[in-house]
């Protein structure tokens, strides 16, 4: 099942495939989210896609953010801010921040959330240089990295370190919320993705400052380990290695299971709010791959594979360009939306559908090749 377009074979079941790839990253924040039910009654959830309405509490007001649910049910057509996911977040939908909206999905809320944490995104800035996201002044292409401790939003330039590669895999802590939880930059010796700089030393065999994955533990701690058990952050900080500390710090994947999780350190993660980095089901990587199980599970077996295989060859050429001008047109028809900085609604969807069924009705009454 294959075409020939400008010298490249192509395999249709392989543009399909491509293109489901596409999708399945693009739903996989959706999908995670309960799409109909207001998320309040689950009090304050793990992780979830998050809004706030531009409309309802614009800038000088009070910050507040809704589930996927209501952005769709009781504020479509405002001005809303995706914020991507937060943690440990309540709807505020309806409650006493909107003086003028009443939630539909769940209207009996209390009149705050306490436990909910804000910040400059709730208001569509993002970034140590608080802008928005897109913006209209800002030219250079720059990707948005989320820290996993604030939260927010940075440009790649912005964080005060090389980006390395593969980072969709990897956490990042900003420099701030290093500099602010300091115990943090011990772990980063060891533990953190190395810098271009750092690569370079290593690879001309030069002894580097930080230890990699090498966990140098002081040889008294050694001899006592299986007496009693240790503190892997105080061995870390005894071993004296050091790290630059400074720029932002990116973590290489299954980190946090190697944090210490003694009853001090849980402790001191707690006093600091940080008790998630000892959990892995609190990374994003981990609500997507959730997601994106939710998203197979509900399609099952798709029957257009299967009914490719029963098509001759002008068929599928012409379900090729098909799908290609689908796709080109889909792809105009959304950057409209993201220029604007609009999200799009289910509604928006129906209606671009519509729009190609209606053109496919006139292009089926006239010739069959022009």
């Amino acid at each position: 099942l294959y075409a020939n377009f400008e010298e490249q074979t192509v395999s249709l079941v392989d543009v399909l495939e491509e293109d489901e790839e596409l999708e399945e990253e693009a739903s996989a924040v959706l999908a995670g989210s309960d799409s109909d039910h207001c998320s309040y009654p689950q009090g304050y959830v793990k992780r979830q896609a998050l809004y706030a309405c531009n409309t309802c509490t614009p800038q000088g007001g009070e910050a507040a953010g809704v589930c996927l649910a209501c952005s769709y049910t009781c504020h479509e057509g405002h001005d809303l801010f995706e914020l991507y996911t937060k943690r440990n977040f309540r709807c505020d939908c309806g409650n006493r921040k909107f003086s003028e909206l009443q939630c539909k999905l769940h209207p009996e809320k209390d009149d705050t959330n306490s436990l909910n944490k804000y910040s400059h995104n709730f208001f569509g800035l993002y970034c140590t240089c608080r802008r928005p996201y897109p913006d209209p002044d800002d030219q250079v292409q720059d990707e948005m990295i989320q820290c996993v401790v604030c939260e927010d939003w940075l440009h790649g330039r912005h964080l005060g370190c090389a980006v390395p590669d593969c980072v969709e895999m990897q956490e990042m802590i900003c420099e701030s919320c290093m500099n602010q939880h300091v115990f943090l930059w011990a772990y980063a010796a060891h533990l953190a993705v190395q810098g271009p700089a750092l690569q370079t030393k290593e690879e001309k065999g030069e002894q580097s400052e930080a230890g990699g994955d090498e966990v140098v533990e002081p040889s008294c701690k050694r001899s006592r380990q299986e007496a009693e058990p240790s503190c892997r952050l105080k061995a870390l900080q005894e071993a004296g290695q050091k790290t630059d500390q400074s720029g932002a710090v990116f973590w290489p994947s299954g980190w946090r299971s190697r944090l210490c999780s003694c009853s001090t350190c849980q402790v001191q993660l707690a006093g600091a709010g940080l008790s998630f980095l000892l959990d892995e089901a609190d990374t994003v990587l981990a609500y997507e791959n959730k997601g994106k199980s939710n998203e197979q599970r509900q399609q099952g077996h798709d029957p257009l594979m299967s009914a490719l295989d029963n098509l001759n060859r002008v068929q599928q050429l012409e379900i090729i360009h098909g799908y290609n001008d689908m796709k080109t047109e889909l792809k105009d028809f959304l950057q409209t939306f993201a220029a604007e900085g609009k999200v799009v609604t289910s509604d928006d969807i129906r209606q671009f559908f519509e729009q190609q069924s209606r053109k496919r009705r006139r292009a089926d009454s006239g010739p069959f090749f022009s």
